[in-house]
């Protein structure tokens, strides 16, 4: 059986590869956050590697995931890995045990990484209709007329089935090259693979330093630099993406202060605008300082899932969520990281990615938007498409 394998551009370190498992954390059905917690103590001082599944929320609220499911990634897995590498300009160990094969098989990925050869020659059907679309937005400005909710994120997906995707390393290797996204990651399983082109951060500790860097607020780009620049002012200056993104912010400052050390909750920058290489993407920053004793597991009920994600109030709009969408999220909007042994951390928001169950052959792609009271359907459903173009169109 194939190693599992991870890479990961870490803040520091440069590109990271994880080869192997020497430890490992995975439930399928039910999250036990008693027992998630224990491993992290237990494996405390080594690297860890690992992802959420946005059902976990479940595990924190009354809630459930009922829609159907054709990805069945595992709710949480998390491992050690065996050989960690340094990948440039050569994978060189950076932790861990090295073995020929670990060194072997880290060298073959790299090579395949670089030469960026992956095609990915498919077509997605969206799951959810145009009118099916624009039926369920129209039942969610109702509840953001009735106060329900001020802002809820409704999501979509693209899929294809009976599909074999070849040299997935290599397809990952330019979508990053391609995407330049800062959170972009990659998972190989023996079940599932995960290329993942994310530019949003969910949550980072350095020392005692806890950020969120919450996105709201995309705009295309423009080859004609004049247009770029106006398409990235017309962003910074639109009232509703604005209140999307400040509704966020104070939801996450809400989600810190369950944490943080009194009155280190600060918000560090507020609706900035950053440049992609197909998006402009409007994203705030905040931050505390955290209290010495808290856990992991402490942190992750007090934040997951990020805001950015399910809408305010948070649970209010994980209700609607699961009312009007017709898919399970899954990996989706959940969240791939890495633990140092330092007890640092630094996790994304699983989007702009492409889920593949290797044993089913299905291959997906979910996007969504923000809507809000001055939300407009036409515009909702062009932003998805804008979201979804680069990884259902732009690898052929």
């Amino acid at each position: 059986m194939e190693a599992t394998c991870f890479f990961w551009q870490h803040h520091h370190h440069g590109l990271l590869l994880g080869i192997g498992q020497q430890a490992s954390f995975e439930c399928k059905l039910q999250f036990d956050a008693t027992a998630f917690q224990a491993f992290l103590t237990k494996n405390a001082g080594n690297y860890i590697f690992g992802y959420l599944s946005f059902d976990v929320k479940n595990a924190f609220e009354n809630l459930n995931s009922n829609n159907p499911d054709q990805l069945d990634f595992p709710l949480v897995h998390y491992w050690v890995p065996e050989s960690l590498y340094r990948l440039t300009p050569t994978p060189t160990l950076f932790w861990g045990t090295d073995s020929v094969q670990n060194q072997a098989e880290a060298q073959a990925l790299w090579e395949a990484f670089e030469q960026k050869q992956g095609v990915l020659d498919t077509t997605f059907e969206p799951r959810t209709s145009k009118a099916a679309y624009f039926e369920h937005f129209e039942q969610l400005k109702d509840a953001l007329q009735r106060g329900d909710i001020y802002e809820v994120n409704y999501c979509q997906e693209f899929a294809t089935a009976n599909c074999e995707v070849n040299n997935p390393v290599g397809l990952f290797g330019r979508l990053y090259a391609e995407t330049k996204a800062p959170h972009a990651a990659y998972i190989q399983t023996p079940d599932h693979l995960v290329l993942c082109a994310s530019p949003e951060r969910f949550l980072q500790k350095t020392g005692n330093v806890l950020r969120s860097e919450p996105i709201k607020g995309t705009a295309p780009r423009s080859k004609d630099l004049v247009t770029d620049q106006k398409l990235a002012r017309d962003l910074q200056n639109n009232p509703k993406e604005r209140a999307e993104n400040i509704m966020i912010v104070d939801l996450v400052r809400n989600d810190l202060a369950q944490v943080a050390s009194k009155n280190s909750v600060g918000v560090d920058e507020l609706c900035e605008i950053y440049s992609f290489e197909t998006v402009h993407q409007m994203i705030s920053k905040i931050s505390c300082a955290l209290e010495p004793t808290v856990q992991f597991i402490e942190i992750l009920k007090a934040c997951f899932p990020m805001g950015s994600m399910t809408g305010a109030p948070k649970i209010a709009a994980l209700e609607q969520i699961e009312r009007h969408e017709d898919f399970k999220r899954g990996l989706y909007s959940g969240s791939i990281g890495l633990i140092e042994p330092n007890g640092d951390f630094d996790f994304n928001v699983v989007i702009r990615s492409l889920l593949y169950n290797r044993n089913k052959h299905y291959l997906s792609c979910s996007v969504g938007s923000a809507l809000t009271i001055g939300a407009n359907a036409d515009d909702e459903y062009q932003e998805c498409l804008l979201k979804a173009a680069k990884l259902i169109h732009g690898l052929r």
